[in-house]
């Protein structure tokens, strides 16, 4: 049996709208008790409240089947140092996933940095963590999206607010999320899954079919994202199959590779 691993944004859903077919792929896994983990690089939102962001768009999906950059973050800096402490840029998401592992959050000498997304970046709190990493505290981010997509066009990201900590300190972060292939790791441990049977669909070549790759995993294009199949040809990798969406999945969850379609 195939074990699936799914970025969410471009595949499932696309700006709080959901990607046809996306609806009946999660059920056809879910009846067929398809082990499955959807995966965000987005570490604003816990997964209760990306359960109840996808439910609004008809997908309903499981709390303990969602993975971010944030579970992977605390899980990572739990492996690490168990216990310890942090100064947090980041949102819910990511100071419950830390909560969770028995981690202080401080400013006062703390072992980590750790920056996550956040729609408010404070200027306050960007200096204090640039303080804090001149003084000895190690440098992690969450994810490294340089931009996020809103209503009104980009935003600054991770990404991008990581860079100017590391200009002002000299050092770079150790970034957990997609295309590090520890993400993908953390969510095959998370689902009890090997990378032999296990595929990650998504729809960037440069963060998802990367890290699925790097991982070992077997890899599914979709270009129901920002990727063309023009584009994708453009990367010096590729992934296994490209399909124009998730809907061509549906009624071949069992057999992804076989031969039903002419791609």
């Amino acid at each position: 049996m195939w074990h699936y691993l799914m970025d969410m944004d471009g595949v499932l859903v696309h700006e709080e709208h959901l990607i046809p077919g996306a609806d009946e792929f999660v059920a056809e896994l879910r009846a067929s008790e398809t082990p499955f983990l959807v995966l965000t690089n987005n570490s604003i939102y816990t997964p209760r409240d990306l359960r109840a962001r996808l439910q609004r768009t008809g997908l309903d999906i499981p709390e303990s089947s969602i993975w971010t950059s944030a579970l992977a973050t605390a899980r990572f800096l739990d492996s690490q140092r168990p216990n310890g402490s942090a100064f947090v840029i980041g949102e819910a998401g990511l100071t419950t996933a830390l909560h969770e592992i028995g981690y202080v959050l401080t400013d006062r000498d703390p072992d980590y940095v750790v920056l996550g997304e956040t729609r408010t970046y404070s200027f306050t709190a960007i200096t204090k963590a640039i303080r804090l990493v001149e003084e000895g505290a190690k440098f992690i981010a969450t994810n490294p999206d340089a931009t996020g997509p809103s209503r009104e066009g980009s935003l600054p990201a991770t990404g991008a607010v990581a860079a100017l900590i590391e200009r002002a300190t000299g050092r770079a972060p150790y970034y957990v999320g997609k295309p590090n292939p520890l993400m993908m790791r953390s969510a095959l441990r998370a689902l009890g899954s090997h990378s032999e049977n296990a595929l990650m669909i998504g729809d960037r070549m440069d963060t998802d079919v990367r890290s699925g790759l790097e991982a070992g995993l077997s890899t599914i294009l979709v270009l129901s994202g920002i990727f063309t199949a023009e584009t994708a040809e453009m990367f010096p990798y590729r992934p296994t199959r490209v399909l124009k969406s998730i809907a061509e999945l549906v009624g071949h969850s069992a057999d992804p590779f076989g031969d039903w379609t002419d791609h």
